[in-house]
């Protein structure tokens, strides 16, 4: 039995709310269960330096919690001078599973930064806020569409979602939580576009290796989840997309 008395293909409660901020080009506030994180797009009219005047434009991602995101208080990593490993890590991931779904040449040479921090976090921070992410990235889009910049449906090639799974107590299991993912004997992210192609799995056994058949089990449930979570992005926005 799962803590949370979920069924093993079940997830957690989603929800993704457009137009959280007021300010930002695009923004969601996306829930998976007691993880809750904003994401926020903000648009540049300029591109890192070795991609002047190529034609193409850039999706970067930055990452980090709040200090009270977790049940200890975590120290700002702006006041220690320097991001953890691990923060890095992330928002790199996140920066390669939306650019994976955006035409660059049709952006021109525009940034858009995706900003996610972790009001709260209780399992699968990475993979919510690459789901939210996205319909940040797309309202952005949206926003620079009714001003003539670009068309969405030009530089969006697809929809991409995030899902956890992991082997808890024997069994694979889908989108783990905190006490799952705390004691899991697999541990397993993956990211996956609205057609099913996969963008990048992240996998590692926290006790004994896991099988082939284990793996494939855990894909399947991944598939799964993320054709709800793509479900739920397109009805979050509107089937715009």
């Amino acid at each position: 039995m799962r803590p949370s008395k979920r069924a093993g293909d079940q997830l957690r409660p989603v929800s993704l709310e457009r137009n959280f901020s007021r300010h930002a080009e695009g923004s969601c506030l996306v829930k998976f269960g007691d993880t809750h994180v904003l994401c926020t797009a903000s648009l540049e009219e300029r591109v890192p330096g070795w991609l002047r005047n190529s034609g193409k434009g850039w999706v970067t991602a930055e990452y980090g919690m709040l200090p009270r995101a977790t049940g200890d208080r975590m120290r700002r990593e702006a006041a220690s001078g320097k991001q953890s490993g691990r923060t890095q890590e992330i928002q790199r991931l996140i920066g390669r599973s939306l650019r994976a779904v955006v035409d660059l040449p049709a952006l021109g040479e525009r940034q858009i930064t995706v900003d996610c921090d972790v009001i709260q976090a209780d399992g699968g921070t990475r993979t919510a806020a690459i789901t939210g992410g996205f319909v940040a990235l797309a309202d952005c889009l949206a926003w620079m569409e009714a001003r003539a910049m670009v068309k969405r449906k030009d530089v969006l090639t697809s929809h991409v979602a995030a899902i956890s799974c992991g082997i808890y107590n024997g069994e694979p299991v889908l989108d783990l939580d905190y006490p799952e993912d705390s004691t899991a004997e697999t541990d397993a992210n993956f990211v996956m576009t609205g057609a099913g192609g996969i963008i990048e799995i992240q996998g590692t056994a926290e006790g004994a290796p896991f099988s082939e058949d284990e793996f494939l089990k855990l894909l399947a449930l991944a598939r799964k989840g993320i054709n709800e979570l793509v479900e739920m992005q397109r009805e979050a926005l509107g089937g715009e997309l």
